[in-house]
């Protein structure tokens, strides 16, 4: 690539991770400095209080989000992914010695994919609502048209999914750099108006600020944690954008921008106290009010798409890893296969979404339940960072206690301070997080119940075929391919083939699909074959958890290894086992009855792995666990 493609690139690059990466925290400052003043936390609105405030949430970016995420955690990429699963999985592959060890890692990346969810519901609700608000500002008599607007918006939204982002999306990036130079730049002329303002650049005035505050500080960190809300994105589109793009955004654009509105907002506010009712809008004159609402509205929608796109990421990528069932995934986009589309997942969040617009009612009283939900994941991605300093890149231990110690504190005193905040409505991202961190455990200790049950009931594969060569039983041509969670017991379907219809194919291909704790396996390492017997090859399947499976595909590398394989003339045959639910040991009744309805709902498996229709045969058989 000449040097000029590669800069067109990286900028391109650049240019779509202001929208898709900074979509949420550059959406913070609607709503942020109303709350941290907010009656609830008890801090005095005079200037010494303005310029502590500003100070912290100014040095808080500058920690939480520059030295940690864009410093140190993007650095501990998994093959070039990131995000709470890819973490995960490096950790426990670097640190998992022991079992123990290894669950522990496992869990904890689970509950932070799971706490991830309650923010995809907050995300949308409180970014659509408070820039909506602004028309309160404009007038007040557009006030009981805000939350109709509101649901308006948020059901267009999650409407178009099913479109695909591919048009949308080129309209991201430039539509955030206007957002950022608007914040900017009225920022800019309220700071001009009220130097003194600048004061909170010296991290003196912040530490003398949450000094003075006592055992109140609680309540003002769990107000200004607002501000840091979205730093996690920076770490999870890694694998989209890389990361020399995601930091050059951050550092060009985004944080001046960010750090000149809030002092902005910080000068206005000292110079004028009753802006409070909605010290962003305030930053503009009111012939300037209708376009700033539109304008927040759009890079609202933009903040919330890619909270969306991410939960969709998420799902497939746990799915992959086994730990939720399979759900219908449409690819939206012929050339990037990043963009998916997922019905079920879509309108789930859109009813959790509206519940929550419906159940607070406005930005303030959803900002109670923002924050608790990101702060404990971003409290397991850092524990999980510690893991990949010290035993994925061997860091003397004193070293790696220092490079995560000091974030560790930090994002536990955010937890804390968010925690407070439990019965004002942080109950209610807790609550999803806890019902989804449920269901995949549930689904992943059902799957190792159903093949432990298999294993034991079904007899062992190599002495049944041997036995059927040595009774010479009838063969028919073609190939059939039997997918199997468990190759060492004989498939429940070609046994059912061999008792109904008395036949055995020609070619016969014992075919496990095998999903590794990396994101990308190579072609050259896809399949692995190995024979049996005349006539019966086992055949596994390497992908990772970002790999799109395509068996067919797959199938095509066996004639490498000696596999005589026509794809129009395979047949397959699937088993779908029935789960029924028993008292016996394994897990609760009530978690069996919750796996026996996930497992009788799953996705088609021929529709997950890109089967042919008209090349499926499913028997299905019942299991006891």
């Amino acid at each position: 690539m000449s040097k000029t493609a590669s800069r067109e690139s990286f900028a391109a690059l650049a240019l779509g991770a202001m929208g898709v990466v900074y979509g949420d925290i550059g959406t913070s400052p609607l709503y942020t400095m109303k709350e941290i003043f907010s009656p609830a936390t008890g801090i005095p609105l005079d200037a010494t209080h303005l310029i502590g405030a500003v100070s912290v949430i100014f040095w808080g970016l500058m920690l939480v989000v520059t030295l940690k995420y864009v410093l140190l955690i993007l650095r501990a990429d998994n093959r070039g992914e990131g995000g709470i699963m890819a973490l995960t999985a490096l950790a426990a592959e670097a640190a998992g010695k022991t079992r123990q060890r290894r669950t522990v890692l496992l869990l904890a990346g689970v509950l932070g994919a799971a706490l991830f969810y309650g923010d995809s519901v907050i995300t949308p609700a409180i970014s659509v609502l408070s820039a909506v608000e602004g028309l309160e500002v404009a007038t007040p008599a557009l006030k009981a048209y805000v939350i109709p607007i509101s649901v308006a918006v948020l059901i267009g939204l999650f409407a178009v999914q099913r479109h695909g982002t591919a048009v949308v999306g080129k309209l991201f990036g430039p539509v955030i750099v206007v957002w950022f130079a608007v914040l900017a730049l009225f920022g800019f002329l309220e700071i001009v108006r009220q130097p003194a303002i600048l004061a909170a650049l010296n991290p003196l005035n912040g530490l003398a600020f949450l000094h003075a505050r006592g055992w109140q500080v609680f309540a003002a960190v769990g107000a200004i944690v607002l501000a840091f809300t979205g730093a996690e994105a920076l770490y999870a589109d890694m694998g989209h954008f890389g990361k020399k793009p995601i930091q050059l955004a951050w550092t060009g654009l985004v944080l001046p921008a960010l750090a000149i509105n809030y002092m902005g907002q910080g000068a206005l506010l000292m110079r004028d106290p009753s802006a409070l009712e909605n010290p962003f809008y305030r930053l503009f004159p009111q012939s300037w009010l209708i376009p700033a609402v539109v304008l927040a509205t759009l890079a609202t929608v933009i903040a919330s798409q890619a909270v969306i796109s991410g939960a969709y990421s998420m799902t497939r990528q746990a799915i992959q890893l086994g730990l939720l069932p399979r759900m219908r995934v449409q690819f939206t986009s012929a050339k990037e296969a990043g963009q998916i589309y997922m019905p079920e997942v879509n309108w789930l969040l859109l009813v959790a979404v509206l519940l929550a617009v419906l159940g607070f009612g406005s930005s303030s009283a959803l900002a109670s339940a923002y924050g608790i939900a990101v702060t404990v994941t971003m409290l397991i991605t850092t524990g999980l960072t510690f893991f990949v300093v010290r035993h994925a890149w061997r860091y003397p231990l004193p070293v790696a206690l220092a490079a995560t110690g000091v974030f560790l504190a930090l994002d536990a005193l955010l937890v804390v301070s968010c925690a407070l905040k439990f019965l004002q409505g942080g109950w209610f991202p807790l609550v999803l997080g806890a019902a989804l961190f449920t269901v995949m455990a549930t689904w992943r200790r059902g799957r190792e119940l159903l093949i432990e049950t298999m294993r034991r009931d079904d007899p062992e594969l190599l002495p049944f075929i041997h036995a059927l060569n040595e009774d010479r039983t009838h063969r028919v041509p073609r190939t059939a391919v039997y997918a199997v969670a468990n190759p060492d017991t004989v498939p429940q379907a070609l046994m059912h083939n061999l008792k109904h219809n008395q036949v055995l194919h020609e070619h016969n291909l014992i075919l496990t699909v095998i999903f590794h704790e990396v994101p990308w396996i190579p072609f050259e390492q896809r399949v692995q074959v190995t024979p049996l017997a005349p006539g019966f090859w086992r055949v596994q399947v390497n992908y990772g958890f970002i790999n799109t499976p395509d068996i067919p595909k797959a199938l095509e590398l066996c004639r490498a290894q000696g596999v005589p394989i026509n794809l129009f003339e395979t047949s397959y045959f699937l088993s779908r086992e029935i789960v029924v639910p028993t008292r016996n040991a394994g897990m609760a009744h009530w978690r069996e009855a919750l796996f026996a309805v996930m497992s009788r709902n799953a996705g088609s498996v021929a529709d997950f792995f890109r089967l042919p229709h008209n090349c499926v045969i499913e028997l299905g058989t019942r299991v006891q666990i």
